[in-house]
């Protein structure tokens, strides 16, 4: 981690949504600061926000209230220095695998030979080489998500905001790019803001974990992870901390089917 400068904070972020004649409170007062080279992960009941906050820091969905600061800077709208990973692949199924890499750099205008210097290193970086022609169809979940993570790699964000990016894998898929996302992370020192329904996978990976409230969605509870890597999920401290977490999320799930909370 880089010190403890704060890279991207969230004040008071609020989001409405309106539908028909009905207004839906998705977020209120939401605050966090995230550090440089820092690995949070957001957990929380369906319907909590979590979605949301990553749409808003990618520039996707505006906020109602609030504001968003990337290195003290106001953050209005979508941008190369935030990266998102999104949980359905959305890759283009034309495209190769480099050319689904290449994408962002072209929007750029990066020129063809400097595109291809770059989609080569990150290819490498997250385990493709030899499939930098294959067509999505002819790619595994596992690897699909690997070239979503290299296609957002590639614009050197500051920031990559990743929307549940294993939610759709196998058990052992699942296992295998969680440690395979800690490797890439570990090489690049990128800040990454994970959002999972995976108490044990939020453990695994971060620094922090944030607890969000049921809708509207809040900080319940941010929980250090102050646990080496790689870790063991089978340790005494591990099973501590995801019993700790569980416990908050279990009241939360509780005020929901209580009704103390307007359902999703």
């Amino acid at each position: 981690m880089d010190g403890d400068e704060v890279e991207l904070r969230m004040e008071h972020l609020g989001k409405v949504f309106i539908k028909g004649k009905r207004e839906v409170k998705a977020l209120d007062d939401f605050n966090l600061d995230v550090r440089g080279g820092e690995f949070v992960c957001l957990l929380g009941p369906s319907g909590c926000g979590k979605t949301t906050i990553l749409r808003i820091l990618a520039g996707l969905e505006s906020s109602t209230s609030g504001k968003v600061l990337l290195k003290g800077k106001p953050v209005a709208s979508s941008g190369p220095e935030r990266g998102m990973v999104f949980q359905e692949f959305a890759l283009f199924p034309w495209r190769t695998a480099r050319k689904n890499i290449e994408f962002g750099l072209e929007v750029k205008g990066v020129p063809e030979a400097k595109r291809r210097e770059i989609s080569s290193k990150y290819i490498d970086l997250v385990g493709l080489k030899g499939f930098e022609d294959a067509h999505p169809k002819e790619l595994s979940g596992g690897m699909k998500q690997r070239v979503g993570i290299a296609r957002a790699l590639a614009n050197e964000p500051a920031v990559l905001l990743m929307d549940e990016p294993f939610g759709s894998l196998d058990a052992q898929t699942r296992n295998l790019m969680q440690k395979e996302l800690l490797r890439i992370w570990s090489a690049r020192k990128k800040t990454v803001l994970f959002v999972t329904h995976s108490v044990e996978e939020a453990v695994y990976l971060a620094d922090r974990i944030v607890v969000m409230t049921a809708r509207p969605g809040k900080v319940r509870e941010i929980i250090d992870v102050p646990l080496s890597r790689p870790r063991d999920r089978t340790s005494r401290e591990f099973i501590t901390i995801r019993s700790k977490v569980l416990g908050e999320l279990e009241e939360e799930f509780e005020k929901a089917r209580a009704g103390e909370l307007s359902p999703e």
